[in-house]
């Protein structure tokens, strides 16, 4: 994300100037709800009639409104109201435009996210929106561009316009779709794009096909070496993106209250604010709570009065490379840019576009090999509809409507969970997928006379669907969604999350929310059970020349009794990564470590080298990394000493003044692959999670009240708001806010209201 930006730019000269800014731009002062909500403008809004909106203690909004157009209107004032400095940041990122805010230390990664594209389909897209949808669209970024020419003449603007420059610039209906095309990014480029560089390896074919093989092998739901702006592209295009998630939905027959139940559990970047905010609204045609992208107008997951629907990423095959590199020259076409540069000049780019997309091989930060032109196809480049698809699963009353709405979704592919009030639940394929064969082709680029996969699709009406499955209950943890025909994908998640969701589900016990609570917060992982299994099993082949040493049996006795939970005070988990961080480093040379990694198996491959090593190779790595481990261990005592939460504005990472936005330092369960993600790369060292579990929904079918909602941080991005990180705490407790869907509810129990008038 941006932090990674601004740590380019620690330490330069550029430094001092930032860090400056943001030495004579004060935080704002503490501010509790009724203060924060007399920032918005209640009179003369681009409304029809009378609006009011319901806020409870931790500002989340419930809207009231009298037509569809209100609705809009109004949800652009509150998001803007709530997030207009995330929507700014994330405006100027999804149209590569970081350097207009961090300097010439980000051009690079500008001139790579301009080459990716993300708007590239978007005149398309508005070009063939329905009147409905386009009008939907059109005054949602009314009521933004109202609140954001308010805040300008009344000088109430987020802090980050300040620090950042920001210079008052309207809204457009193509700004919101590209920021949605950024949350769409499709999560296989970060596969592909780090193995660019593999391909020059004599083993290619190899690693290639092993990647392939590995990454596609999943629990069907049914039926390094990178440089600091390689890494922060990393990090954008993973933090932003719906890449993870754990979606639960159980139904009728398995629960106590004989009603379906819905748990999400959608990860995302770490960072404050949140990338999602808590609404609920109520119009003629909308009557929904749920959780929304800011600045895109649509609930993501939630309910209504009838279904409730959440979903994970699909890791679906929407993208391919292309070499282009012997097209006639006039089949490419180049495009001149000018990027915005902070304190310094700016620099002209050249863009190439080919008829398969854009030649992502003249980006800075996407290495190819020398006169290579491989070119970018991608499902998200074409003129896809989300926002009239999720439309109209807000509305949707049963499977079916559900089904049909999902079949205008193309990406990010989507494992989408859904249940109703009936009791029944079902899960739907919302993708849109080139027929493309299912044995994977012999290199990662396919040449340009490769590609007529690309001629036929099929989408969710096509594919296949689940509805009321014999077990009762559906999860879904971006693994393999089920046995298709075409290829759905090569790299699926690993599977240690849909095994423990479907064991934690399986029992002969009735199923309430308490159990959905406690499932969002496990933190075992059974791929580590195994792998520490197949090393202690190993111990009795190997001869140390002077035995284990004190130290080391300790280590030993610690891997045995461990339970295979990261629980924050657990001292196995902790021993358990000391091992293997430490074993890594010693068992495998700097060639190898690449070429195992590729295609999210590492940990299989990991225990198979461990189950046939020599045992002189074995000993030589195992013991060194017990000893190291035995100092990790007595330096750090427990997991949660090592492994933290710190949560932090982007705006933490500028030098000198960064500390005060800096919010936490805690310890946190979980790793990177247990239900309750925490994720983090294999290290000794204390570090912060920065990819996992971010926000929480629990829904009861059975009590359209009974919505449960948890964000790791809060509802407000304005510093110094009360309700800047007041879910913290909460979602460390495991506990949540209550989102009524019942409008008597709302009244009676949110104390705040806005009236918003023409």
């Amino acid at each position: 994300m941006i932090a990674r930006m601004f740590r380019l730019i620690a330490g330069s000269a550029l430094g001092a100037v930032v860090a400056g800014c943001a030495v004579l731009t004060p935080l704002p002062s503490r501010e509790d709800v009724p203060s924060r909500l007399k920032a918005i403008p209640t009179d003369g809004a681009p409304l029809e009639g009378a609006v009011t909106v319901h806020w409870n203690g931790n500002q989340v909004p419930f809207i009231e409104a009298a037509s569809d157009d209100d609705l809009a209107v109004t949800m652009g004032i509150v998001h803007a109201h709530l997030r207009l400095g995330q929507m700014e940041i994330a405006r100027r990122i999804s149209q590569g435009r970081i350097a207009e805010m961090g300097g010439p230390l980000a051009t690079d990664i500008d001139h790579s996210l301009r080459t990716l594209n993300f708007g590239r389909g978007i005149p398309q897209t508005i070009a063939g929106l329905p009147p409905e949808t386009k009008r939907w669209l059109e005054r949602f970024v009314e009521g933004v561009n109202f609140y954001v020419d308010r805040a300008h003449q009344t000088g109430q603007l987020p802090h980050e316009f300040k620090v950042l420059g920001f210079k008052k610039e309207a809204w457009t209906v193509a700004d919101i779709l590209t920021m949605g095309r950024l949350a769409s990014s499709d999560v296989n480029w970060l596969v592909l794009f780090g193995m660019l560089k593999l391909r020059d390896r004599p083993d290619w074919p190899e690693v290639w096909a092993r990647a392939t093989e590995r990454g596609s092998q999943s629990v069907p739901s049914y039926g390094p070496g990178a440089s600091t702006q390689e890494a922060a592209l990393h990090v954008i295009l993973a933090g932003f993106s719906k890449a993870g998630s754990n979606s639960v939905a159980v139904a009728g027959s398995r629960t106590k209250t004989g009603a379906a139940l819905m748990a999400n559990d959608p990860h995302l970047g770490v960072f404050l604010p949140n990338l999602w905010l808590l609404a609920g609204y109520k119009s003629p045609s909308y009557h929904t709570v749920g959780m929304m992208i800011p600045g895109v107008p649509f609930m993501a997951l939630g309910r209504n009065s009838h279904i409730a629907w959440g979903g994970t990423n699909m890791r679906a095959l929407s993208s391919d490379l292309v070499d282009v590199s012997d097209l006639p020259p006039d089949q490419i076409t180049e495009r001149n840019e000018t990027l915005g540069v902070r304190w310094w000049f700016d620099r002209d780019i050249t863009v190439r576009e080919s008829p398969f997309g854009p030649v992502v091989s003249d980006a800075p930060l996407i290495a190819g090999r020398d006169g290579e032109a491989l070119a970018l196809r991608w499902m998200g480049h074409s003129a896809s509809d989300e926002v009239s698809a999720m439309l109209k699963v807000s509305r949707a009353e049963n499977f079916d409507e559900f089904r049909s709405a999902l079949d205008g979704f193309w990406v990010p592919g989507q494992n989408m969970l859904y249940a109703d009030v009936a009791g029944h639940i079902g899960q739907v394929m919302a993708v849109r997928l080139p027929h493309r064969p299912l044995a994977a082709p012999g290199d990662m680029v396919i040449p340009a006379n490769g590609a007529d996969h690309w001629q036929a699709f099929s989408s969710a009406a096509d594919l296949p669907a689940s509805f009321d499955p014999p077990s009762g209950f559906l999860a879904s943890a971006n693994n393999k969604p089920a046995e298709t025909d075409i290829a759905a994908g090569w790299f699926f998640s690993n599977d240690d999350r849909i095994t423990r969701l479907r064991e934690l589900l399986s029992g002969d016990d009735k199923v309430e929310v308490a159990d959905l609570e406690a499932l969002q917060r496990d933190v075992y992982m059974g791929s580590a059970v195994a792998l520490r299994d197949i090393l202690l099993a190993r111990l009795p082949d190997l001869r140390f020349e002077d035995g284990l040493s004190a130290k080391q049996q300790r280590i030993v006795e610690l891997l045995r009794d461990w339970d295979g939970h990261y629980r924050v005070d657990s001292v196995g988990a902790l021993a358990f990564e000391q091992v293997t961080a430490n074993f890594i480093d010693r068992f495998y040379s700097e060639e190898e470590h690449p070429v195992l990694a590729p295609g999210g198996r590492f940990d299989e491959l990991m225990g198979e080298e461990l189950t046939r090593a020599a045992p002189a190779r074995l000993a030589a790595a195992l013991g060194p990394a017990l000893d190291a481990a035995a100092e990790g261990v007595e330096k750090f005592g427990v997991w949660g000493e090592m492994h933290r939460m710190g949560l932090r504005h982007p705006l933490g990472f500028i030098p000198v003044v960064g500390e005060r936005f800096r919010f936490t330092d805690v310890p946190v369960g979980g790793s990177s692959t247990t239900v309750m993600k925490t994720a983090h790369s294999d290290t000794t060292e204390r570090h912060f999670t920065r990819f996992g579990s971010q926000a929480r929904q629990i829904s009861d079918l059975s009590d359209p009240d009974a919505n449960f909602f948890a964000l790791l941080g809060g509802q407000d991005g304005w510093f110094n708001s009360s309700t800047f990180l007041d879910q913290f705490e909460l979602w460390q407790r495991g506990d949540y806010v209550r989102l009524p869907l019942r409008l008597e509810t709302v009244r009676a129990e949110f104390p705040h209201r806005t009236e918003l008038a023409p």
